[in-house]
């Protein structure tokens, strides 16, 4: 059995070889370990060094599944430098021989990937609405219908939403939308449908993630169900190929249906499943484009924690 001592002397050496040789995600996951300090410490040090990173892209950097670009990010590493006790640029320069190794990292989904890297944004947002991650409320049935237009940008999505409050008082729905890169989410439209009212709306222009309260005028009780509907108009990016739905926790059933404008119809579509945003793309399986209606689903009989989506390819 290993001591104290000898585990944090096994700890410095793996530290000390990561650096030497990398690669970037390795050595920081060794920097953490010899220091001892969980990601949410780390995250506190760095907000006081006023950089602002989530948890969840902290885990990502270190687990390799994703690298930090992003001018905020490579703050984030030249203060971690300093908190984990490493030498100037020691993180850096094996950020940097990675990058020149494999080039830049290349997006592999829309949506759930803009989610994880504006995981800190995201936070805030829904900080700044007063809303933790569970609302309260469970997913009973979650029918979204996304329509891409005649420049092939994603113009907007519909959702209609069956949910269970599983405590008392419940009276609103956070809803996330990320416009696709390049895309103006201040000039995207939130529109209550039915059962309910716009309340506030947040948003950050770099990362396209808006959030907006949709109010039921009602508090629902532990047990009670509530339906509504509601609508992003989008609109504002180039061409999309893919729509992409995360799932935190296991729930009821999902339906996506995706509709494609008449002189805008991809050559072919799939659907797609992820454990999660680090694990490959499995699942795969080609979907029919209806002729008439021109458009292709998928449906989920009970959502499980990951993400599902449909992707296609234009000609």
């Amino acid at each position: 059995m290993r001591t104290g001592t000898q585990h944090a002397d096994l700890a410095t050496a793996e530290l000390e070889t990561a650096l030497r040789g990398g690669p970037f995600h390795v050595a920081l996951r060794a920097a953490i370990n010899a220091r001892g300090l969980p990601l949410q410490r780390v995250q506190h040090h760095l907000s006081r060094y006023g950089v602002r990173v989530g948890v969840t892209s902290l885990s990502y950097w270190q687990q390799g599944a994703r690298r930090p670009q992003r001018p905020e990010s490579l703050r984030a590493v030249r203060a971690l430098e300093e908190i984990l006790q490493l030498p100037d640029e020691s993180l850096i320069r094996l950020l940097t021989e990675a990058e020149e190794r494999s080039g830049p990292e290349r997006p592999t989904g829309r949506s759930y990937r803009s989610l994880v890297e504006a995981s800190g944004v995201l936070e805030r947002l829904l900080a700044e609405l007063e809303s933790p991650l569970d609302g309260g409320l469970h997913t009973l049935g979650h029918h979204e219908r996304v329509r891409i237009g005649a420049r092939r940008e994603l113009l907007g999505r519909e959702s209609h939403h069956i949910v269970r409050a599983h405590k008392d008082g419940v009276d609103r729905y956070v809803a996330i939308h990320h416009g696709d890169p390049g895309c103006a989410p201040e000039r995207t439209t939130v529109r209550a449908l039915e059962n309910c009212r716009t309340g506030r709306v947040r948003w950050h222009r770099d990362t396209g993630v808006l959030v907006a309260e949709l109010l039921f005028d009602t508090r629902l009780r532990a047990g009670e169900t509530f339906l509504f509907r509601y609508a992003f108009e989008d609109g504002t990016a180039g061409a999309s190929s893919e729509y992409v739905r995360g799932f935190g926790f296991a729930g009821g059933q999902y339906a996506l249906q995706v509709h494609f404008a008449e002189n805008a119809l991809p050559v072919r579509c799939h659907r797609f499943t992820q454990h999660s945003a680090a694990a490959p793309r499995s699942g795969r399986q080609e979907l029919p484009l209806s002729g008439r209606h021109r458009s292709v689903h998928l449906v989920e009989p009970r959502v499980r924690s990951g993400i599902v989506g449909i992707g296609w390819d234009w000609e």
